[in-house]
């Protein structure tokens, strides 16, 4: 019974009956047990977009290995990913793409923005590159640097597992209706330029 006895008032099971038993897996609620799968199974798409992208594969490989962490290969099909890695500079031309490659990940999704171009445009102030890729996709964590070694992206990563675990970011995905989107607007039948912001 001293697995089951509380230290400060020395009372056990058998004084509390269940309620005696401290927070652990078989006292635990199902939305606990499910956050803390979510977070150590993540499955990254590959998303590489500039130098950043080096760093990426680097934390990958055998030194970093992140592997150890549950996310043992980056995913070539968004339908079998749902952690996206924005690593590097975000072009006008490329948002298109990169919303649907999220759009068609599987549910629920996460987005870690990788290194300074891709989290605010960086040196790159131009009418060339997103400004931020949180005006394309909603961002959950973001790692600085330029470009972040793989220690901040594995501490972006371990900052994401602590998000999922207390469901902070699903209660705010349901507050904010989703986050960003993108809006492609008709006119005489044919495209017009992409508009970013929030929906």
């Amino acid at each position: 019974m001293g697995l089951f006895k509380d230290e400060h008032s020395g009372r056990t099971v058998l004084d509390d009956g269940l309620a005696g038993l401290e927070h652990n897996v078989i006292t635990a609620r199902v939305e606990d047990l499910v956050n803390w799968s979510r977070a150590r199974s993540l499955w990254p798409a590959t998303f590489g977009l500039a130098c950043c992208a080096i760093e990426m594969m680097a934390t990958g490989a055998g030194h970093y290995d992140m592997a150890r962490y549950g996310m043992e290969v980056f995913r070539a099909s968004p339908r079998q990913a749902d952690l996206m890695i924005v690593a590097g500079r975000v072009s006008q031309k490329m948002a298109p793409v990169l919303r649907t490659i999220y759009d068609q990940m599987a549910e629920p999704k996460w987005v870690i923005s990788m290194g300074v171009c891709a989290s605010s445009g960086g040196m790159f102030n131009n009418y060339a590159i997103v400004q931020g890729v949180d005006q394309v996709v909603p961002v959950d964590v973001y790692a600085p640097g330029c470009p972040p070694g793989p220690e901040t992206l594995l501490h972006a990563i371990f900052t994401l597992h602590g998000a999922i675990e207390t469901g902070e970011l699903m209660r705010r995905r349901s507050e904010n209706g989703g986050g960003a989107a993108i809006e492609v607007a008709q006119r005489d039948g044919q495209p017009t330029p992409v508009s970013l912001g929030r929906a």
